[in-house]
């Protein structure tokens, strides 16, 4: 089977010390829980940043603080920064991260009900933030939430707007207002992907309830798979997780049992053409 690449989306924009005490929010902090997810096995560490009251923050020296933190703390990891923001986020504080020139980005694929509010993604943002994407050389990690958007993705990618080849999506299932977790939703998303866009490669990242059906699929599957606080805080139902290590571990020890490798880094960078 082919190289598996676990991605921990550490923090996240919406989850609270209330929600999960052990969340990461300063730039130490998350360093620390970088190299702990590392030597669980992930190799993409999915970044969003925080003030030092947990507040959602987009601000540039935060970003770079994170960054630099998580590079001395883990050389060689995969620092992919989310320009998705807290919802409501001003657009161009989104996009203005992508200006350090991490190796890996979010792009948005789509507007959508987040809950009670609206995670807004005008057409015209995508295609801005595409071209930041290539201004930059950053490469895209294409985020979607419903199968719609995998289409629309594809008339960008024959369009010219998004470019880099081989396109990696994410799909993330089961955020309340998006298309849920469940297997059959998975199974679908990875046929729709693989008939649009041939040579994409896909992860998933199940929200809540659906990390565990959606890990599983993706991992028989041949996809990858994110985890962390950003999508699941509990390590069983009514349980908190210890950190986001104890996740990605678990994650890894399954794929051990079926005989799915965990990639090596120089594996993550060669199937992400980083």
């Amino acid at each position: 089977m082919k190289p598996l690449i676990l991605t921990a989306a550490i923090t996240g924009a919406e989850t609270t010390r209330a929600d999960q005490p052990n969340l990461p929010i300063t730039p130490e902090e998350q360093a620390k829980e970088a190299k702990a997810c590392f030597e669980a096995g992930a190799r993409v560490i999915h970044l969003h940043v925080r003030e030092d009251d947990g507040t959602p923050s987009q601000r540039l020296q935060r970003f770079k603080d994170s960054i630099q933190a998580i590079r001395e703390a883990v050389p060689g990891i995969i620092i992919q920064i989310s320009t998705g923001g807290a919802v409501g986020e001003a657009f161009d504080k989104r996009l203005a991260p992508l200006s350090l020139k991490p190796e890996m980005g979010t792009l948005n694929a789509g507007t959508l009900n987040f809950g009670d509010d609206i995670f807004e993604n005008h057409p015209k943002d995508i295609v801005r933030l595409a071209e930041a994407f290539k201004e930059y050389g950053v490469v895209p990690e294409v985020e979607v939430y419903e199968s719609g958007m995998i289409d629309y993705v594809a008339r960008l990618v024959k369009r010219g707007i998004v470019t880099h080849t081989p396109l990696h999506v994410q799909f993330v299932l089961g955020v309340p207002g998006g298309m849920s977790g469940k297997p059959a939703n998975v199974f679908y998303m990875a046929r729709h992907l693989a008939e649009e866009i041939p040579t994409a490669t896909w992860a998933v990242a199940g929200i809540g309830r659906w990390h565990i059906p959606a890990s599983m699929v993706a991992m028989v599957m041949g996809g990858h798979i994110r985890v962390g606080f950003e999508d699941n805080i509990f390590y069983h139902k009514g349980v908190l997780a210890d950190s986001n290590a104890q996740l990605v571990a678990r994650m890894a020890r399954i794929a051990e049992e079926i005989g799915r490798p965990i990639a090596t880094l120089e594996q993550a960078r060669e199937i992400l053409a980083l």
